[in-house]
């Protein structure tokens, strides 16, 4: 199959069985046998060879379906642009080429050359006219033709250079903008076109702080920018297109930095001192502050301000220009000796910036202040019998000032007299020259001065003694007189304390423990150890009188005494009281009568008397309380002598007798008696006619009296009167009358009328009586 031949089997013609095609197959060889139909077949074969003859059964075909080519505008009129073949597999076909559309201005042609056409350049070529072509070419060989699209894209020629709009660029940027800010683009133009016209940008000179985007001419910067370091740059950039070659053009960018208050100000000094007296009168300067900005304008103008800081609450004040500091209040060193100041310089920028500086203001001293003490009144206490010479406090005053102006000197100026201390000039050392005894002066109160000259301070210092134990108890042989008066009214015993021991201590801080250590075994007398109260037994509690010696130990601890105790109970009886008299004696009080006068004025009484001590029994001492003067009222009654028992000196004589011998008395009890006072009844108390009788009372329930040798019951006497008031009259001195016609007396039949002392009647007509 696919042999395009076939023979006839009779008559052995050769036809064609199929389409011949020259250009596929231009010769077929085959070989051909004749065969008969005997028997044996007998055949014969030969060979054919046919030869298959063209005709114009094809198209010339381009050998590429379309073209594209680039022609630089300044190509050469003449200068070949392409060569297109068209392939015709027809044999001897000629095949011609033209242009057949797409000729602009007929700037091309096409001439057979070599089988193929070739396209040249007939016209300049004028980029900015027509930047691309699209030829159409056809092909043909007379008869059968083929078309093909050539698209030649124009391009530029570099003939222009890039140009810069200016030649010179001035622009303006901030000092504070940050790093990577965009300042200005630049921009060249140039009439080319692609990479002709592509321009490039690039700086000139390495200028570290910008830098110029190549393709953009957008100029930013690389590095913080500082006026104060370079307040201008000039750049120089230049422009260069992408052609061949390239071509340039430069121009030049000044870059005016801007000032931004970007610089704070800065003090001349980290640290500013000053001093100044403090009596200096007001708006004396101090010290001057100085200081710089590096930046320009109101930016670089600075005032100076206390506000925010501090100005030593108000003594001070600043110049806001000049920077000088001055003071504003009257200072005092001793209130503030040191200023630690802080003021701020500040520029005019916005926002503005300060900077902040510290001073210190030391404050001068002057002598303005006087020894201060720390009170006016100081208590020392210094234990007695210190040694001599022996420091016993340091008495200090304090100057506010300082230096020289703070030396202080001390002396005693008052109340050292004997010179018993010595004040040490500068350090205010207090001594004492003398022996100190608590017992002699427990306290000395001296003026002491302090001088800071001319200024002078004064304190008065109390110096108390601390007393020691150094001393024993003092404890003198002492009796307890017990005069007991025992009446059928009440009941007089003195069953609560009637006293103390009488020792005394002169340490006053001694504690006493008081003991009886001999002749109380029947505890007649009832002892607190701590107190030295005393108490009564009731067996005391009698009419037995008794007389007991006792011995008393007085402790403190240290020292311990012994003393007699004498304890003589006495027994008052009416006729003792009814026979007594009161003697007054002159200048004289119960304890200076019962030590050591008591023993005195017995025997006193005894000598005038002729009678026995032991006779004399003075039971009661009261103060005459109805007189301004000391005046002692000493009741006692007397023994008759001759040892008659119980036989008393009637009051009358009693009185004669001392009134009569006062003298002798006086002379030997060393006590005045004074004369006696009047009977009661001799000043007629009583009215109306009344009767005077005096009374005499006694008192049992006065409290025991004491003095440094003597316990003393008393029985206080109580002088009265009674008034017998006669008819008609009542009351205590019978001053009020008595209606005695209140009553009636006259019956019916009579007229009763009042009269001083009674009534009488006065009968009716037809009555008498």
């Amino acid at each position: 199959s696919g042999f395009p031949f076939q023979i006839n089997n009779s008559t052995g013609w050769i036809t064609v069985a199929a389409e011949l095609d020259r250009e596929t197959v231009e010769n077929y060889h085959f070989g051909v046998e004749a065969r008969d139909h005997g028997m044996p077949v007998m055949t014969s074969s030969a060979s054919v060879s046919i030869t298959v003859l063209d005709v114009n059964d094809n198209n010339p075909t381009f050998t590429e379906k379309v073209y594209h080519l680039r022609l630089n505008e300044d190509a050469a009129v003449g200068s070949s642009v392409l060569t297109l073949t068209a392939v015709d597999r027809d044999v001897n076909s000629v095949v011609t080429y033209q242009i057949t559309s797409g000729n602009t201005r007929n700037r091309f042609a096409i001439t057979s050359q070599s089988g193929g056409g070739l396209i040249t350049l007939a016209l300049p070529l004028d980029y900015k006219q027509e930047r691309q072509y699209v030829l159409t070419v056809t092909a043909s060989d007379g008869t059968r033709f083929d078309t093909v699209q050539v698209f030649i894209n124009i391009t530029d020629a570099n003939t222009h250079r890039p140009v810069f709009q200016s030649s010179h660029y001035t622009v303006s940027v901030s000092e504070d903008k940050p790093i990577g800010t965009s300042i200005v683009t630049i921009s060249a133009t140039d009439e080319d076109t692609g990479e002709n016209a592509r321009i490039t940008y690039i700086l000139d000179d390495n200028i570290p702080q910008f830098r110029i985007d190549p393709d953009t001419g957008t100029i930013t910067t690389l590095m913080e920018l500082d006026y104060e370091d370079q307040a201008s740059y000039t750049l120089a950039i230049t422009a260069h297109d992408n052609g061949i070659p390239q071509k340039s053009d430069t121009t030049y960018v000044e870059i005016l930095i801007l000032d931004a208050n970007d610089n704070a100000p800065r003090f001349l000094r980290d640290r500013y001192q000053g001093s100044v007296f403090e009596d200096v009168p007001l708006s004396t300067s101090v010290l001057q502050l100085s200081a710089t900005d590096r930046d320009s304008g109101l930016n670089g103008r600075l005032l100076y301000t206390f506000q925010g800081g501090d100005d030593g609450d108000g003594d001070f004040y600043i110049e806001p220009t000049s920077g000088v500091i001055r003071t504003l209040r009257k200072l005092d060193r001793e209130n503030v000796a040191v200023y630690s100041l802080r003021a701020f310089a500040v520029d005019r920028g916005s926002p503005p910036l300060k900077a902040s500086v510290d001073i210190q203001v030391t404050v001068l001293d002057i002598n303005d202040n006087p020894p201060v003490f720390e009170k006016d009144e100081f208590d020392i206490f210094v234990e007695e019998n210190s040694p001599v010479g022996s420091i016993v406090a340091r008495i200090s005053a304090a100057d506010p000032d300082e230096g020289t102006n703070a030396q202080i000197m001390y002396q005693i100026v008052e109340g050292n007299i004997p010179e018993v201390f010595q004040l040490d000039l500068l350090n205010g050392d207090l001594t004492a020259l003398m022996d100190l005894d608590y017992e002699s002066r427990t306290e000395y109160v001296i003026v002491v001065q302090a001088t800071s000259a001319p200024l002078v301070s004064r304190a008065t210092v109390h110096i108390r003694l601390l007393d020691q134990n150094d001393n024993p108890p003092v404890l003198q042989d002492f009796q307890i007189l017990f005069n007991n008066y025992v009446t059928n009214k009440s009941n007089s015993f003195p069953s609560g304390v009637i006293g103390k021991i009488p020792a005394h201590d002169p340490d006053v801080s001694d504690s006493l423990a008081y003991t009886f250590v001999q002749g109380n075994e029947l505890n007649l007398l009832l002892l607190d150890s701590s107190t030295g109260e005393l108490k009564l037994s009731r067996d005391l509690d009698n009419n037995r009188p008794l007389e007991a010696l006792m011995k008393v130990s007085v402790s403190d601890g240290v020292h311990s005494v012994t003393a007699v105790c004498t304890l003589r109970v006495t027994i008052i009886t009416d006729d003792m009281l009814t026979n007594s008299i009161t003697v007054r004696l002159e200048n004289m009080s119960q304890e200076r009568f019962l030590s050591p006068l008591l023993s005195l004025f017995v025997e006193g009484v005894a000598t005038v008397l002729s009678t026995a001590k032991d006779g004399i029994f003075v039971f009661n001492i009261q103060n005459d309380t109805d007189v301004s003067s000391n005046i002692l009222n000493v009741t006692f009654s007397a023994l008759l002598p001759g040892g008659i028992r119980n036989k008393f000196f009637p009051s009358e004589d009693l009185q004669e007798q001392i009134y009569l011998n006062r003298t002798l008395l006086t002379m030997i009890s060393t006590q005045r008696v004074l004369p006696f006072d009047d009977n009661i009844c001799l000043r007629e108390p009583c009215e109306n006619y009344m009767k005077c009788v005096s009374v005499l009372k006694f008192d049992s329930s006065a409290p025991f009296i004491s003095s440094n040798t003597v316990l003393f019951r008393p029985i206080h006497p109580i002088n009265g009167l009674r008034c017998r008031c006669p008819p008609g009259f009542t009351g205590d001195y019978c001053e009020t009358e008595i209606d005695l016609c209140y009553s009636n007396p006259c019956g019916s039949n009579g007229q009763c009328r009042s009269r001083e002392g009674g009534y009488t009647c006065e009968c009716y007509e037809d009555y008498t009586g």
